[in-house]
């Protein structure tokens, strides 16, 4: 696997999991509004979620989940995916958006205007649910008691 293609996986992933609010208003804080041709018009569907008990176990059908897909190509021919959860088709043609635009010469000005905006929250959320977690956090001890 490539280098950039490991990089595109991660800013995919960030898009794909950042609520649809913040991922919106960060977007309308960006000052490019580039023109494109949708390939893929927003549609939603759903696709069967697999699971592994213990995560090795024997793959198993979970469950269906409501996704939203979308793709389009920007004047330059360069294309964008957005793939996310939910019913949010504003949400996925952003996430297509960035997506191409993170894929251009102004990839250092998308990253580090939402890309690393986004991921900061996301890691600051993930960190304040950790340490709620670790406050219930109940330790269990055997005391020896001695014969009388």
């Amino acid at each position: 696997m490539k280098t950039e293609d490991i990089a595109r996986k991660e800013w995919m992933g960030l898009l794909a999991r950042v609520p649809s609010e913040a991922l919106i208003a960060k977007w309308g804080e960006f000052d490019l509004r580039p023109d494109f041709e949708w390939l893929r018009r927003p549609e939603v569907g759903g696709v069967m979620v697999r699971a592994r008990t213990g995560g090795t176990g024997a793959a198993f059908n979970l469950g269906e989940m409501t996704v939203t897909r979308c793709s389009l190509a920007l004047d330059d021919g360069t294309v964008g995916h957005g793939y996310v959860q939910g019913r949010s088709k504003s949400k996925a043609e952003v996430a297509a958006l960035i997506d191409a635009l993170m894929q251009t010469d102004i990839a250092e000005k998308v990253r580090s205007q939402v890309i690393e905006p986004l991921a900061e929250m996301m890691q600051a959320a993930k960190t304040s649910r950790a340490a709620k977690a670790a406050a219930t956090k109940v330790e269990f001890f055997t005391l020896v008691r001695g014969e009388d």
